[in-house]
């Protein structure tokens, strides 16, 4: 297949109208992100479902070459799916070559035209990725020499035969990652064998210690959010400020970068908080909780913050005009993971925190417009599709190309802001 302009000329509308693009995080030994996989979702069943794999990376070629790859992965590569009809495809030419990874899917046969192809891609720069390797197979011995990566699929094998194919697949021309890694024990078992690198969500999942307290650092950012969740007096938000000497230091920090747009240096905090209102402080707050010294690459803290934003930006337009109602999203939106982030139960954060009931609900048990804003946001995270998903978009009264503005928006703001907060002062 070949397109003669633009690779959106390929996609059909109803099939751009009804899909969202799910990025599911890569992240190396240093429980670091390092990449993201783009994977094309539809949003809506029936007639309207369309599954035609080039189509679908296709679109997602489109949409990031419209927007620019680093709004939508940021620092971090990309990986996108091809298949053989995609691969020898000239729309593979509009991604930037030092942003994406290739990840050739199994139904791709390695036909002399094939070999061929990815020979002559490798040789404008690309880079590529071999997806679903579940054993030893002519196909892989020709294919291999071509790649960069081997992903395998850590669900389909047992761990003595996972054990044996890592250990025959061990080279020092190709890197191993293992997919749908989703619990803490499964990636120590990985790091063991060698993977360089891990797909899943384990690092979100919540380990939850016996008699785990939350550090008194963490118990100040906490008690300031309580204050200026009962609109306290300045003066009590400053003197808490200044009892922190951490808070009081990455304050002034933040309300120096180029992001915020001070004219001038700022060196008081009375003068910080001013500069940056009380709705920034809250959300600078909320997401410094996440920041473990200088991580700003921390998948944890990527995961929160488009949590919040995503769910900030549907609740504009769930509930247009109401900001307290945008405002509470994003805070169930970051709030939804400090279980994972303390490793203490939800209910005993929220035994600390003055939170209204409608986020409690939301978070202990994913009700209310919040808890399925929530509940559709994870889904979405996971690369589900199906009944439920339609079903839920259609209660909350949602359209998928909604959804999916929303996605990009808060991709973009999350990016602009870890760089924000991540920024060195400037002297």
């Amino acid at each position: 297949m070949t397109l003669a302009a633009s690779p959106a000329a390929a996609i059909p509308m109803p099939f751009a109208n009804n899909f969202f693009l799910a990025r599911q995080p890569i992240l190396n030994r240093n429980q670091r992100l390092v990449a993201y996989e783009l994977l094309y979702r539809n949003a809506e069943s029936g007639d309207a479902q369309f599954t035609d794999g080039t189509a679908a990376t296709a679109s997602v070629i489109a949409h990031a070459s419209e927007l620019g790859m680093e709004q939508v992965v940021g620092d971090q590569l990309a990986y996108v799916n091809v298949d053989t009809e995609g691969l020898m495809s000239d729309f593979i030419r509009f991604l930037p070559n030092d942003k994406v990874i290739l990840e050739v899917l199994e139904t791709v046969e390695p036909t002399p035209d094939v070999l061929a192809r990815l020979v002559e891609l490798r040789a404008a720069g690309f880079k590529f990725a071999l997806d679903d390797v579940a054993g030893t197979s002519e196909s892989l011995t020709k294919l291999r020499p071509l790649m960069d990566i081997i992903k395998i699929d850590i669900r389909q094998m047992a761990p003595a035969a996972l054990a044996t194919l890592t250990r025959s697949l061990k080279s020092p021309h190709q890197k191993l990652l293992a997919e749908k890694v989703e619990t803490h024990e499964e990636f120590r078992q990985c790091m063991d064998l060698g993977f360089e690198y891990f797909q899943g969500y384990y690092f979100a999942r919540p380990v939850i210690l016996s008699g785990k307290k939350i550090a008194p650092s963490q118990l100040a950012i906490m008690h300031l959010l309580d204050l200026l969740n009962g609109d306290a007096d300045q003066r009590d938000i400053e003197r808490s400020v200044k009892l922190d000497p951490l808070i009081t230091l990455n304050l002034l920090r933040l309300v120096n970068t180029p992001a915020v747009g001070a004219r001038f240096r700022i060196n008081s905090v009375s003068h910080a908080l001013i500069v940056l209102g009380r709705r920034q402080l809250q959300r600078w707050l909320q997401i410094l909780l996440y920041v473990k010294g200088h991580q700003y690459d921390s998948p944890l803290l990527q995961l929160a913050t488009t949590r919040g934003k995503t769910m900030e930006l549907l609740l504009e337009r769930l509930q247009p005009g109401e900001r307290i109602s945008a405002d509470i999203g994003f805070t169930v939106g970051i709030m939804s993971l400090m279980d994972t982030l303390f490793s203490v139960a939800m209910s005993e954060i929220l035994g600390s925190v003055n939170v209204v009931e409608e986020v409690r609900e939301a978070l202990l048990h994913r009700t209310g417009t919040y808890g399925e804003t929530l509940k559709l946001i994870e889904m979405i995270e996971r690369a589900q599709e199906g009944p439920e998903l339609t079903a839920l978009l259609h209660r909350l009264k949602l359209s998928p190309s909604e959804l999916y503005a929303c996605q990009l928006a808060a991709y973009e703001w999350v990016n602009e802001y870890r760089l924000a907060i991540a920024e060195p002062v400037r002297r």
